[in-house]
């Protein structure tokens, strides 16, 4: 009776990983489809109506804030604050915020761009740490420019909220300070607000690593994939991201969130509801939940948006060390999302932010590493007892293996064929190679990471935010024989 007991319990967990691992099959099919179809029509538009021009030149055009929070950025703040200056886009502010920096940033801001502490009208819309001063150039070329100098408020989320106070526009572009933006990034970012009919309450693009590109005074001169290993399969982890994921959630109207690194926002929408919350790990997607919550509860229709371009450039880790402080952080957040927002799952109320994103970001978001963790102590128990059909677990782990590198591979090669960011095809074939190890040296680490990032939050430990230990990128030439 023991034995059937416990043979009807493993033919349940066997029959539920086989139904949970087609059902992420379809999703990632029916994603890579969807995706196909959006960037087709996107690239169809951009053929049939070009609105840079006449966006550049309308006295409508609506005016963006770019708010850049900058915590002990001295090595590339200059170039990055330089590069932001140069955007192509009639009407827009650049807002950093000096997060109670210990190093020499402020100085140097106040070095290189002739800055002058003024006075200003601070309206405090949403909640942050105290603000010091603020800077404005007394040279006419950095008009655009305010330095916003604060309390540490240890969170990005808390300096946004005062840059967004800060600010002169309806709209505001959120970014790190270490990023290097197309000069086109917000003309581009802009057309879904001034073309959907329903209210456009945030839009984003993909992100690549800059990690191995060749930079010249704060601008991208030459796309390269990533020498290291690490930023290496994170390139390649952004592009099936941004891609196939977010573009084809776009085409559904459900977008499970916009990155912190690049997203242009409805500042009315945002302060709304209540703005960031300090205390998230996972500020963007807890943000863009309580906004879609908050259009919702209005009963006002809305939309959220992805370009498949690549817009943003950003330096990603390239220790062990910062890497997993990084996937911890953002496993917080989003065991955190549940936590905070949990009438949302399956409620009928919030649409398909209730149907559709919560449910996915939960089951194959936040549980698939914990199914994966458990099914790998699963395979080491049955092939101790001896168990195990070897003929069906090999089969099993061959179709797992080479469905990923099928999906990985397409993302890669459509990203190519329409984008044509590297110039060469044997940098994408590098590309897919490496995702060839991508199962076995990068993907185990993103599953612990993750299960870790769970138990710290569980255990209520303490998070240390530490310093990303940038590089820098100013003027890097990458190797020319390359």
């Amino acid at each position: 009776m023991q034995q059937s007991f416990w043979q009807h319990i493993v033919h349940f967990y066997e029959s539920s990983i086989f139904v949970y691992c087609a059902a992420i099959f379809f999703l990632y099919a029916m994603l890579a489809c969807l995706s196909f179809i959006a960037i087709k029509r996107y690239k169809r538009r951009q053929v049939l109506q070009d609105n840079t021009t006449g966006l550049v030149a309308s006295p409508l055009t609506p005016g963006i804030s770019v708010i850049a929070p900058a915590y002990n950025e001295g090595v590339t703040i200059i170039y990055n604050v330089r590069s932001l200056l140069t955007l192509n886009y009639p009407r827009f502010e650049v807002v950093i915020v000096n997060d109670g920096s210990t190093d020499d940033t402020l100085e140097k801001l106040v070095t290189e761009f002739e800055l002058k502490q003024v006075e200003f009208a601070y309206d405090v819309r949403i909640p942050s740490q105290p603000v010091k001063g603020f800077y404005k150039s007394t040279n006419p070329a950095y008009a655009k420019l305010l330095v916003v100098d604060k309390v540490n408020g240890k969170a990005k989320a808390d300096a946004v909220n005062a840059g967004i106070n800060a600010s002169s526009f309806d709209y505001f572009l959120n970014t790190d300070v270490d990023c290097i933006l197309d000069r086109d990034t917000l003309l581009k970012l802009i057309e879904p607000f001034m073309q959907e009919p329903k209210r456009v309450i945030a839009t984003g693009a993909a992100l690549r690593m800059v990690n191995s590109c060749e930079v010249d005074a704060g601008m991208i001169v030459r796309v390269r994939p990533p020498d290291e290993f690490l930023p290496r399969f994170q390139e390649i982890e952004y592009i099936r991201s941004f891609v196939l994921g977010k573009m084809g959630w776009t085409m559904l109207n459900a977008v499970p969130n916009v990155s912190g690194g690049l997203g242009l926002f409805d500042k009315d929408v945002v302060i709304n509801a209540g703005g960031y919350d300090p205390k998230s790990f996972g500020e963007d997607m807890d943000m863009l939940i309580r906004m879609s919550k908050y259009m919702c509860e209005q009963k006002l229709p809305y939309a959220i948006r992805y370009v498949p371009e690549t817009l943003c450039w950003t330096e990603g880790p390239s220790t062990l060390k910062v890497y997993k402080r990084q996937r911890v952080r953002w496993a917080r957040g989003l065991m955190q999302t549940f936590t905070c927002h949990p009438k949302v799952l399956f409620n009928p109320k919030y649409k398909k932010l209730g149907w559709i994103i919560f449910p996915y970001n939960f089951f194959f978001e936040f549980l698939a590493p914990i199914i994966e963790f458990v099914g790998i102590l699963y395979y080491i128990y049955i092939v101790i007892m001896g168990i195990i059909n070897w003929k069906f677990a090999l089969i099993l782990l061959v179709f797992i293996y080479t469905f990923s590198i099928l999906i990985t591979t397409l993302a890669i090669c459509w990203d190519q064929l329409t984008m044509r960011y590297y110039n060469s095809w044997k940098e994408v074939i590098g590309l897919i190679f490496t995702a060839l190890l991508e199962p076995f040296l990068y993907h185990p680490l993103v599953m612990w990471f993750a299960i870790t990032g769970y138990f710290n939050q569980l255990t209520n430990r303490k998070h240390a935010w530490g310093n990303m230990q940038r590089r820098g990128f100013q003027n890097r030439q990458a190797n020319p024989t390359k």
